[in-house]
């Protein structure tokens, strides 16, 4: 498995707000032993999703704003839909896997719209 590798084992020793272990009885605010790759690449994800996705285009005017206003929208209901989805037919772990990957979906949706709709413009006016 790929996480097995030990290039991913980066042990660190971390503050916790709340550490609510399966097997372990719940902790607050104390210092705890994690592996700390999954935060990492949470927050290289949220940070390089968040400036993709607002950075300013390089001929930034009302059109683009509409086209990022829509895309928002169209992100924010398919992520929700997918997310009502989840609840009713998704169970167990598998629902905490789903919504660790939900976290994502409405930068990556909107990015995938946002862009998608721009190349289809810019297509259509060549």
């Amino acid at each position: 498995m790929l996480l097995d590798n030990p290039v991913f084992d980066l042990d660190a020793t971390v503050f916790a707000i709340y550490d609510g272990g399966l097997f372990d009885p719940a902790k607050a605010f104390v210092l705890i032993e994690n592996n700390i790759v999954d935060e990492l690449v949470a927050i290289v994800a949220i940070i390089g999703g968040v400036l993709a996705a607002f950075s300013e285009e390089k001929d930034e005017d009302e059109y683009i704003a509409k086209v990022r206003l829509e895309s928002l929208l169209w992100a924010t209901y398919i992520n929700y839909g997918f997310l009502l989805f989840s609840v009713l037919f998704v169970y167990g772990l598998g629902f905490y896997q789903v919504m660790l990957f939900n976290m994502f979906t409405v930068l990556f949706i909107f990015l995938i719209r946002f862009n998608y709709v721009l190349y289809k413009t810019s297509r259509s006016i060549a």
